[in-house]
């Protein structure tokens, strides 16, 4: 399993605009390189990340084999309500991460 570094801001103001910043571990496979023996080494990635505010989706990126291993993602948004903020990466073998923070806004 996969493991996910999110930072979110605990409180915000009614309005603020938040960055919000995520890290995942994964060794992001380019499908690209050879073993010694000249085997293909099968690509491996993350494909898609969403991030939902509340149950609506506030942030989409489609990931390519040119992404960095442990993939560093920063996004901002405005802090409306105070929720729950939902992250979930999805990649290639079946490999899927979800993690959730909460905000709360005055």
């Amino acid at each position: 399993m996969a493991q996910a570094l999110i930072n979110v801001p605990a409180k915000a103001k009614r309005g603020e605009v938040i960055a919000i910043r995520t890290l995942i571990s994964h060794i992001m496979e380019t499908g690209f390189r050879h073993t010694q023996l000249g085997a293909s080494i099968p690509r491996d990635i993350i494909t898609t990340f969403t991030c939902t505010y509340n149950g609506e989706e506030i942030c989409r990126a489609e990931f390519f084999p040119a992404i960095t291993a442990n993939p560093f993602f920063v996004f901002n948004t405005v802090a409306m309500q105070s929720g729950t903020l939902t992250f979930k990466w999805v990649g290639d073998n079946g490999f899927s991460a979800t993690e959730t923070a909460t905000i709360t806004v005055e």
